[in-house]
């Protein structure tokens, strides 16, 4: 029996841990991760071990060596290139002859690996998967399974409006060698997402088995530092090079010639490395201390993790941090909670390193500095950059110039040199400030930046949606909070940003492997003033201008504010509606409206309609993407209400073809459609899942639950302000006031309600769920929806917030109230089964 140990990973989201060593080389108790991994394998009677490196190989053959002094035989394998996961197992393969398991260098874990054997042997099976239950399953693949074991489905790393079950893949397999037939050669190839499925496909027999014991897979460095809390309080049990010493209550383990002045302030479980002291009396709890370190009288440790060669002077409190190789803490530094220092660092007396701040290596702190944020990027540590295609944080706090300049760095380095990007704004202050340090690390990395200014965010979509720029940013001010300046990202194609090319700047950033442009050889700045002139061509051509002079109706639009003003009222003006605006100019210091001012600002918006006696109303988001209608009567429409109401005009008006909507949006609006003989398409909740949607040729109209809407006859984005136009051409064809219009719309109970929901549980929740409606009507394109004949509720987790949300539709309002109220309580009681089990 053979094992393969996966050990070439960057470690890219474990930095700085990973500066100068390679991932599978971190100590754990002293010893490297993978160490821990080669003597599992051992216990089960496995020791012929092929590893596969990649990362600074010569750190773990200078290690391992021939294993021998580990009692195993171990083979190398290097590659020439990244090829993937099971690319890399491919190019071993002339020394997998026989069945062979495979784990991961950083892993830690207690699982029985005989009883998986076991699983793969009685159920003959060509592949098995090792699977687990975890609290966040995001992060992994998601397999599902029958009751056989046989694997049905994989969701890598899904989405929480994916996710189905919490039990994910551990990166244990066992494989028959002839299933390396399926793996191409010198290509880049991954189990989860090329391998597997392709054994589905070709029906090969490929299971999933669930392993019970400690599973954990240290990504990160919060997860290094709980691996460590999880040995501290025992829930796994590693070996280690220290001996444990006869002392009551304590378990204290000490390498060759340590020096131990005194042990009555030592408690939980301390590992002292070889030729370490520790001098006087300090304080140490549940702490790890490599080897030739020093730790002085009168230092507190509790929960800490130093490497080799560590001085800590006296006085110095540490909680619940790492400190790597080489670093010296002077007297009376307070470290809190979180903090990674790497190595060859210094910190000078009297320091404060703020919680969760990470140090990169070979940095000064000086003396009676107080560190409030990472010395290298000088922000925040976040374990992602993004949320959905969205970068955002509190402006010169986490988004600072410094920051921005080299996130503008990456998002550069990600493109072709030389390539162009649009770059825009909104009226505030601290984008336009955020946005030109953006725009000089975008182009230090050579590419070209148009700049267009302040201007609203459909006009850069439209603009995208032709040729010249292969992508766009915009900065915007946050409306639920004025701090927080939040940075879009748009792909070529006038699309938010997909999940892979997020991932692909953030590895940039993390790794800092910026692209730096010869001194001759920078991007260049220039502005397109005719943007606006070819966005408006686009705008009244897809209008029935001869329709709306005809009507020439009366609207009130309130612009918040916003770049909109500019230009949107001549817009309508020249297509023959009366535009009364409000708040139409720019305030660049005082910024758009709150988000607590909007109800206050559409009831006066509500009154301004009914006493004008106007067609309608309609409130404009600042950026131009959504919007809120008040009618002719001053009834203001909730997104819910909204949706239905913009696809019963656009079928009353005798346009057909398909309408994409969310899974969580009313089921009236198939009602409608059906009797117009059209089509609706429901598609997942996120922004971009939407708009893929309208890249179809038969698709007439996109709406979300959000207010906002997309015609792709003129472009496949949301835009308010083409939306609102639209909208009242559609009334202008219906002839027939708005609040007439409504009273068509059939009338149907629809509820929403959001349950608090930490992350952690979101997964359990999701697979109660899932247990819970196998004897019902269920479907998963977006969370899980159980229909009752024509009712039906979702549950669907939110992407970026710890809620779970809750959506009823029924024809009896008290229907809809009881299923809401009925699996509220069934939410609760899983969260509470959940949380005891933990």
């Amino acid at each position: 029996m053979k094992a393969v140990i996966m050990a070439g990973g960057f470690g890219t989201r474990i930095q700085p841990l990973t500066s100068n060593v390679p991932k599978p080389m971190i100590p754990l108790l002293n010893r490297p991760i993978m160490l821990h991994i080669v003597e599992l394998l051992k216990s089960h009677g496995i020791t012929d071990i092929v590893m596969l490196l990649y990362h600074q190989p010569f750190m773990v053959k200078n290690f391992f060596r021939d294993g021998s002094e580990f009692g195993v035989r171990i083979t190398y394998v290097t590659p020439l290139q990244d090829m993937g996961t099971a690319g890399a197992v491919k190019s071993a393969e002339k020394f997998l002859d026989e069945r062979f398991i495979i784990i991961s260098g950083d892993l830690l874990t207690n699982f029985n690996l005989e009883k998986v054997l076991k699983f793969h042997e009685e159920k003959g099976a060509k592949a098995t998967i090792t699977l687990t239950s975890v609290k966040d399953p995001l992060q992994f693949g998601v397999v599902i399974t029958d009751k056989d074991k046989r694997v049905i489905q994989f969701l890598e790393k899904p989405g929480w409006g994916e996710v189905i079950s919490d039990t994910i893949n551990t990166g244990i397999y066992v494989l028959e060698p002839e299933i390396l037939q399926y793996i191409p050669a010198e290509e880049n190839f991954d189990f989860s997402q090329d391998l597997f499925p392709l054994l589905l496909e070709k029906k090969e027999p490929l299971f999933g088995v669930v392993a019970k014991g400690y599973w954990r897979d240290i990504g990160n460095t919060d997860s290094y530092r709980e691996a460590h809390y999880d040995i501290f309080k025992g829930r796994v049990s590693l070996r280690t090079d220290e001996g444990k010493q006869d002392l009551v209550d304590k378990d204290v383990r000490l390498g060759a010639d340590v020096r131990l002045d005194s042990s009555s302030k030592l408690s939980g479980m301390v590992v002292i490395g070889d030729n370490s002291q520790i001098i006087g009396n300090p304080q140490i709890k549940d702490s790890v201390i490599g080897r030739n370190s020093t730790v002085e009288d009168g230092v507190r440790l509790t929960r800490c993790v130093l490497w080799d060669n560590v001085y800590i002077k006296r006085g110095a409190k540490i909680t619940d941090s790492v400190i790597c190789n080489n670093v010296r803490v002077a007297q009376g530094v307070v470290i809190e909670e979180g903090v990674v220092v790497a190595e060859n660092t210094s910190i000078g007396e009297d320091a404060y390193i703020k919680r969760d701040v990470k140090i990169w290596p070979r940095k000064v702190i000086e003396a009676g500095s107080t560190v409030t944020a990472n010395l290298i990027w000088g922000e925040k540590w976040k374990k992602s950059l993004f949320e959905g295609a969205m970068v955002k944080g509190l402006t010169n706090v986490e988004l600072t110039p410094e920051f921005v300049a080299k996130l503008g760095c990456a998002y550069g380095t990600s493109l072709g040199k030389g390539s162009f990007v649009l770059g825009a704004r909104d009226a505030s202050l601290s984008s336009r400030m955020l946005k030109r340090s953006f725009i000089g690390g975008i182009l230090s990395a050579g590419v070209n930046v148009r700049d267009l200014k302040m201007i609203p965010l459909p006009v850069v979509r439209y603009k995208l949606n032709t040729y010249g720029e292969v992508g766009g940013i915009y900065f915007r001010q946050s409306l639920d909070d004025p701090a927080v300046t939040e940075l879009v990202f748009i792909d070529g194609e006038g699309l938010d940003f997909s999940s892979s090319m997020a991932k692909n700047i953030e590895r940039i950033f993390f790794k800092e492997s910026f692209r730096r442009a010869h001194h001759m050889e920078p991007g260049g700045i220039t502005e397109l003033p005719q943007v606006m002139d070819f966005y408006r061509e686009g705008f009244l051509r897809n209008i029935d201008k001869n329709l709306l002079k005809k009507r020439r109706l009366k609207v009130v639009i309130d612009f918040n504010y916003a770049p909109s003003a500019q230009v949107l009222p001549a817009f309508l003006n020249e297509l023959g509606c009366e535009v009364i605006s409000l708040n139409a100019y720019i305030d660049e210091e005082r910024g758009a409206k709150k988000a607590e001012e909007k109800p206050g600002g559409l009831l006066q918006l509500s009154k301004i309609v009914k006493t004008l006696e106007a067609a309608a109303g309609f409130w404009l988001d600042p950026d131009g993407e959504k919007i809120t209608l008040v009618d002719n009567v001053g009834k203001i429409y909730e997104p819910s209400e909204l949706l239905p109401l913009v696809v019963l005009l656009l079928l009353k008006s005798g346009e057909r073809g398909s309408i994409a909507v969310p899974v969580s949006a009313p089921s009236v609006i198939e009602e409608m459609a059906q009797e117009k003989r059209s089509a609706v398409i429901r598609t997942k909740s996120s922004e971009r899942a939407m708009i893929e949607a309208a890249l179809s040729s038969e698709v007439i109209m996109i709406g979300s639950m959000e207010g906002q809407l997309a015609f792709p006859k003129f472009q496949p984005a949301f835009d308010g302000m083409f939306a609102l136009a639209k909208i009242i051409e559609l009334v202008a064809a219906a002839d027939v006031p708005l609040s007439k219009v409504s009273t068509e719309v059939p009338k149907r109970a629809f509820l929403q309600e959001r349950i608090p929901c930490i992350w952690e549980m979101k997964g359990g929740i999701m697979r109660k769920m899932s247990e819970d409606s196998l004897d019902k009507e269920a479907a998963f394109i977006d969370g899980i929806k159980i229909s009752f004949g024509e009712d039906w509720l979702l549950l669907l987790p939110d992407q970026n917030r710890s809620f779970i949300h809750l959506i009823a539709e029924a024809n009896d309002l008290k229907v809809a109230q009881r299923l809401i109220e009925e699996y509220r309580v069934k939410v609760e009681a899983w969260k509470k089964e959940l949380q005891d089990k933990q």
